[in-house]
């Protein structure tokens, strides 16, 4: 239908023209070739039969509406007609000078109407088709005066009322499909009306149903036959594809389709049986088989997609040619010695896999005939050939074959199985290569690729372990194992002491790498390590504690210049490390505390940044109770300095003789290590400088006593050789022992001893150090590495050496057995005071307490590892000195005494 605006000669488009159809088009709603469902247009206009199929129902010959008129009125009419030929069919308007003629039902007055075999039947008797349970009502045109002024150019004025009605009803019409449909007496003629005034055309539906003529299902069902029958056989169709939608469309319109889709089936059905017989005969050469069967399926699908019934296709292939038990059979065990022969590494034909494959997919076969057998055949070959590898291949060797494996199945998945099988396949594999020999493979190899640090192939290792469920436990337990006793190795072994600490922090630093590169950070073997280290560094009490002390002693000593301060703030932040795993912490503040005084008074400290941030870090790390006897230890320091300024300044006013200067290190006696006075001969200027410090500090500190530590005193003494001057770093014992050769040449042991009060056992270590180091300012004779009595002592006036001032007195810095034995004797002295506090302590908040929660409670409170035994005695002790008492009718049960 189309809406005419006379006045602005411009021609609206409707949803009607919009589903015009020209003959010889294909429109794109149609239906598929042969696709036999009841399906019709929702609007078709002008559909014009096809040429080869004749029309069901002849027209019969068009009736005169009215009488001819003048021949200026025909030749206008046939000129109006002839134009109309020009334009293609079914297109409602050519130009505006024809937009009424090409609406109007029926000729204008004075033209007969044409029959349907005359050649302008085509173009002049233009019906529209409906169907039944549509109603259409046409349009308003609006009619202005020059409507009439046009009718009446090509009408006598005479007949001009008649002429509007144009829209005559056409009594017998040739239906778009060839099928003749008579119309209703709808006639859209205008009322006689005021000009301007709107007016309507109806479009009503038939009243009677088209019939199909004789004959005609038969005929059209051959030709469609003779289609299909030649698609299948791959020849060329007789018959226009055009003209074979049609017929279908006129059997579907006359509700013949359920008979038609038999039909059409049973043709396919005897095609399909006619294969069955050559595979069931066909040799099974398989890789042959398996190409003849794929040619099958793909010559059935193409013929299928021609024909349109690709479900009808896959019912009849399921039926008649896969669900054969033997040809079946055939296809599946094909496919898997083809899949079989690509695992022992030959090449085969992948595509035609995929095509199988895929064809049982689109059979919905697939899970139940093959799948269930291929994962069963898989199963069994990996199996097989997990056990023969994990005897025949070292562990490396074997993880790599496995992660092979696994991607070669996971490219089967992508190139030609079904993604349905990737899961299960997948976790087949990897239950048979890696989950049945989990504990053979650790047990095999770990620790060798530990030991040799086999970052790669310990990250395949986890990434294997990863996929199987339980992997990684079974992986974390071994792992600490390991880390125990590779760590024991190290801490229990005495030989070990000396490279004890380097080779923990060496380990540490193995074992994070492997974590953060091979476990990739998994938290569960940081906690594993940690607790591991915690473990074996405390199997041998209070000796790591003790080593680690010295260690850092080592590294903050001056002449360490092994590493830059970045580099010690990073070998301070490792041994921290180490340092939270020990239980035995007031050991190390020990042993620290003494090397520190040490390092601090003899002026050995490599950095005072070095020493404050390692205090920081301990600090940080134990609390402000555990350094404060550190941080009072460089407060003294500090103060020492101070004194020391206006000490200077109070000499400078006292007339001393001699040219010694004294500088002394006041330190509070409860933040220093203990020492044991020792009482020696200092020369008379040492005295008398001893004396003036005396009075000068206790003029400003009234009430103090000062107690000289001699063995921590060190000087600088200028000396006269062959060579020349040198000036000699030593301490205050080899201090007193040089300066007795100024008075003599020779002197016995027992000569010096008695000169200079030294010590036995100290003074042997300083003449030792003086007659048998590298500095040898003395020589001893007879000649030997350790000083015995009778021997005899003189200058070594030929002393050379490159330096000129000559450090000595490193003896200082060294730790004696002595020495060692007090500070563990006074870290075990210290813990018993710990012990009875603590007892004390949660006796008198409890008052009434047993043994056994008496014992729990103290290990509670207590920071280093306490045998049962000694806690024992420890509350007998406070028994005996009335702290507590036991229960009269309880043994087990102790009392506070108030």
């Amino acid at each position: 239908m189309a809406r005419v605006d006379r006045k602005n000669k411009k021609k609206l488009q409707t949803a009607g023209e919009k589903s015009k159809i020209c003959r010889g088009s294909r429109p794109r709603d149609r239906p598929n070739l042969l696709g036999l469902t009841d399906w019709l247009f929702d609007f078709v206009v002008f559909f014009m039969f096809p040429t080869g199929l004749s029309s069901p129902n002849p027209p019969p010959p068009a009736q005169e509406v009215r009488p001819a008129a003048s021949d200026g009125s025909n030749s206008g009419s046939n000129n109006s007609n002839n134009s109309n030929s020009t334009c293609k069919k079914r297109k409602i308007n050519c130009t505006d000078k024809e937009e009424f003629d090409s609406v109007s039902t029926s000729p204008p007055k004075g033209i007969s109407h044409p029959t349907s075999g005359s050649p302008g039947s085509h173009h002049i008797q233009k019906k529209l088709r409906f169907e039944d349970s549509l109603d259409f009502i046409g349009l308003d045109v609006k009619m202005a005066e020059e409507f009439s002024t046009t009718t009446a150019s090509s009408v006598p004025s005479s007949s001009s009322s008649k002429t509007k009605n144009l829209f005559l009803p056409a009594g017998v019409g040739h239906h778009a499909n060839g099928l003749t449909k008579t119309t209703a007496a709808a006639s859209s003629s205008f009322s006689s009306s005021k000009p301007g005034a709107a007016k309507k055309l109806v479009i009503k539906n038939f009243k009677e149903k088209p019939k199909l003529p004789e004959n005609y299902t038969d005929e059209t069902w051959q030709k469609l036959k003779e289609a299909v029958e030649a698609i299948q056989n791959s020849t060329s169709i007789r018959y226009n594809l055009e003209e074979l939608y049609q017929a279908v469309e006129n059997l579907c319109s006359h509700k013949i389709s359920a008979n038609l889709y038999k039909q059409l089936r049973t043709v396919c059905e005897d095609h399909i049986k006619a294969q069955i017989h050559q595979f069931r005969e066909y040799p099974f050469w398989f890789v042959l088989f398996l190409k003849k069967i794929d040619k099958c399926w793909q010559d059935h699908c193409r013929q299928m997609v021609i024909i349109k019934r690709k479900d009808m296709g896959l019912d009849l292939f399921r039926f008649y040619i896969i669900s054969d038990q033997k040809v079946q059979n055939k296809t599946i065990d094909g496919i898997l010695l083809l899949i079989e022969r690509e695992r022992n590494g030959e090449a085969i034909d992948r595509s035609l896999l995929r095509s199988l494959l895929s064809m049982l997919s689109d059979l919905q076969i697939y899970q139940d005939s093959f799948e269930h057998r291929f994962l069963e055949e898989t199963n069994r070959l990996y199996a097989a050939e997990g056990q023969r590898l994990m005897q025949e291949r070292e562990v490396p060797e074997y993880l790599h074959h496995v992660n092979k494996r696994l991607e070669e199945e996971a490219d089967r998945v992508i190139t030609y199985l079904d993604q349905s099988t990737q899961k299960p396949l997948i976790a087949t594999v990897e239950k048979q290569l890696l989950g049945e020999h989990l504990t053979a493979t650790l047990q095999k190899g770990l620790n060798h690729l530990l030991d040799e640090n086999r970052i790669q192939d310990l990250s395949l290792l986890y990434q294997l372990f990863s996929r199987v469920r339980g992997g990684v436990q079974v992986l974390l337990q071994h792992w600490i194992e390991y880390i125990k006793a590779f760590g024991s190795t190290i801490v229990i072994n005495p030989e070990k002491d000396k490279t004890m600490v380097q080779e923990l922090l060496d380990f540490k630093d193995k074992v994070d790498h492997i974590i953060d590169v091979c476990f990739l950070k998994n938290e569960k073997f940081v906690n594993a390590m940690k607790e591991a280290f915690e473990t074996f560094i405390n199997k041998r009490p209070n000796k790591p504690a003790e080593l680690i002390a010295k260690y850092v002693d080592s590294k903050l000593r001056a002449g360490n210049k092994e590493a830059t301060d970045e580099e010690l703030e990073k070998m301070l932040d490792k041994i921290m490390i180490i340092f939270r795993f020990i239980y035995g912490k007031d050991v190390f503040e020990a042993f620290y505390k003494k090397d520190l005084a040490k390092r601090l008074l003899v002026g050995k400290s490599a950095s005072v940044d070095a020493e404050k941030s390692m205090l920081s870090k301990l600090k940080h790390e134990c609390g402000a109770a555990f350094t404060s006897k550190l941080e009072g230890m460089f407060k003294d320091m500090e103060l020492s300095k101070d004194i020391m300024v206006q000490f200077k300044q109070y000499m400078q006013c006292q007339n001393v003789p001699g040219n010694i200067e004294l500088t002394v290190n006041i330190l509070t006696m409860g933040y220093w290590p203990t020492y044991v006075p020792m009482e020696v001969h200092l020369p008379p200027e040492m005295v008398k400088l001893q004396e003036i410090f005396k009075t000068f500090y206790l003029g400003k500190h009234s009430g103090r006593k000062l107690q000289w530590q001699s063995t921590l005193g060190h000087c600088v003494l200028k000396a006269e050789f062959k060579e020349g001057k040198k000036e000699l770093q030593v301490s205050l014992f080899q201090t007193l022992v040089l300066l007795m050769f100024n008075e003599g040449e020779e002197f016995s042991l027992d000569e010096i001893k008695q000169a200079t009060g030294i010590e036995d056992g100290e003074l042997r270590r300083t003449l030792q150090s003086l007659a048998c180091g590298k500095a040898r300012v003395l020589s001893k004779t007879p000649k030997s590495k350790d000083v015995e009595d009778g021997d005899k002592f003189t200058c070594n006036d030929d002393f050379k050496h490159k330096l000129f001032r000559i450090k000595i007195n490193q003896i200082q810095m060294r730790e004696t057995v002595e020495e060692q034995a007090s500070t563990t004797e006074r870290v075990f002295q210290d813990r018993q005071y710990q012990i009875d506090a603590a007892i004390v302590r949660i006796m008198k908040m409890r008052k009434t307490l047993s043994h056994n929660l008496l014992v729990s409670e103290v290990y509670n409170q207590l920071k280093f590892p306490v045998k049962p035994a000694d806690l024992k005695k420890r509350i007998e002790s406070l028994i005996d000195r009335d702290y507590m008492e036991r229960d009269k009718e309880n043994p087990n049960q102790y009392n506070y005494v108030a």
